[in-house]
């Protein structure tokens, strides 16, 4: 493996040299990047099926739009043959997508075996295959079961998206994948970055991917009360975080991917860079299945975890995008915020992009540290949709409704899952 001088722990720095992402403002990073700066949503009534004539109490979720690549849609068969689509959850698909523009973007082509062996992968996904396993347990209920196809297994099982990339470019490194719910996303970015600072890959494909707008996923979040209703008929008001009229959060599906890399193996070969991993906190809250405690004191950990890691303090923090799913718990993030911020919180900029794309679930991080990278990048802060009155006051500006532009060189990203797991990202400028 062709490691860089200064390979001790902590002393190899990680870069981000590539971006993918396929989210419901389209797909390609400048597209959606744009879209969701001028402060359109991707929401907007089900489209892949009939929510209302099903009885689901939620109507609305983001979805990927299909269309041509031009116009920054999906069309699924410009990137996957549709002989191979069929061995796939859509999930896979997405995941997929992502990873092809991220490693387009990177421009990193291992010509070597040791090249090979030294990129990894490591793609997540909160839940995985739902659709899939949806169907084959309907195939076996009603008496088909020597119908069942043989791709049923991997089609639905959540490290195949990983599986898939290395297989397709042959990087041999390290082959992982993250599940930790909601904050899979920035789990796997940071636990790869982690591979590479500890010597395991000079490169790891990083990211989530996720696919649950599907009855089975729709039906059981409205089960658990989760998801907006009151906005059937107004689907791009659905989500609004910190607003006294949320009432539940919204779906939403896509990927996000990245590729890091040692920093010296990147600037050996030129390769442009769009930020550093600099933080990374995790923490449990050892509380409650759903809900996080009062104070979100996990939270507040991770936070201080991340900061630590990077030798930084709050003031150096100039955005932060919030887990913000447009939930009750929404204000208990803010209070972890304040309360770690101080005095600092009053210069702090804050938002929630999911008011923009739903809660992509387990690649929901992912998606947000790539919008954190572009914050960086551009020097402007993505707005909070439908923040039209806060359930509560704050000295934090939470950028409602237009976007900001702002000086931003460190950007901390929050992540919060099912099972009280916690995960804060931090990136720099370079």
């Amino acid at each position: 493996m062709s490691h860089s001088a200064g390979s001790a722990l902590g002393q190899r720095r990680v870069v981000v040299t590539g971006i993918g992402i396929v989210s419901p403002l389209g797909l390609g990073l400048e597209n959606v990047w744009a879209r969701l700066i001028a402060g359109e949503s991707g929401i907007g009534t089900i489209a892949s099926f009939d929510a209302a004539a099903m009885e689901l109490p939620a109507h609305v979720a983001g979805e990927v739009p299909e269309g041509p690549k031009e116009a920054g849609a999906l069309t699924l068969s410009d990137w996957i043959p549709v002989k191979d689509q069929k061995k796939m959850d859509r999930f896979i698909h997405l995941g997929l997508v992502a990873a092809a523009e991220a490693v387009a973007d990177s421009g990193w082509v291992p010509q070597t075996e040791d090249d090979r062996c030294a990129t990894g992968v490591m793609i997540g996904s909160g839940i995985g295959g739902l659709q899939t396993i949806y169907d084959a347990s309907i195939t076996v209920h009603e008496g088909r079961a020597r119908r069942l196809s043989p791709f049923f297994i991997p089609s639905a099982l959540i490290n195949l998206v990983s599986g898939h990339v290395s297989i397709k470019y042959g990087f041999k490194g390290p082959n992982h994948s993250a599940v930790t719910a909601c904050a899979t996303g920035v789990h796997a970015i940071g636990d790869a970055a982690r591979l590479i600072m500890l010597g395991d890959a000079d490169v790891m494909v990083a990211g989530g991917a996720e696919a649950a707008v599907c009855p089975l996923g729709i039906a059981g979040f409205s089960s658990a009360r989760a998801l907006s209703t009151g906005f059937n008929a107004t689907p791009g008001k659905a989500s609004r975080p910190w607003d006294k009229d949320r009432d539940g959060f919204v779906m939403g599906e896509g990927a996000g991917i990245v590729v890091l890399e040692e920093y010296e193996h990147a600037k050996a070969r030129g390769a442009k860079i769009y930020g550093e991993i600099v933080g990374y906190g995790l923490s449990g809250d050892a509380h409650h299945i759903t809900a996080p405690a009062e104070g979100h004191e996990g939270a507040f950990r991770a936070m201080r975890g991340a900061l630590s890691n990077a030798g930084l303090t709050p003031a150096d923090i100039g955005y932060v995008n919030a887990h913000g799913t447009s939930t009750m718990a929404d204000d208990l993030e803010l209070d972890a915020v304040e309360r770690l911020f101080g005095d600092d919180a009053r210069t702090l900029a804050m938002s929630s992009t999911k008011s923009a794309i739903g809660h992509l679930l387990g690649a929901a991080g992912a998606v947000e540290a790539i919008f954190c990278l572009m914050a960086i990048r551009d020097n402007v802060v993505p707005p909070t949709l439908n923040l039209d009155e806060p359930s509560r006051a704050s000295v934090i500006d939470r950028v409602a409704h237009t976007a900001q532009d702002r000086r931003v060189d460190v950007a901390l990203s929050n992540s919060f899952g099912f099972g009280g797991t916690n995960a804060s990202l931090i990136v720099r400028r370079v």
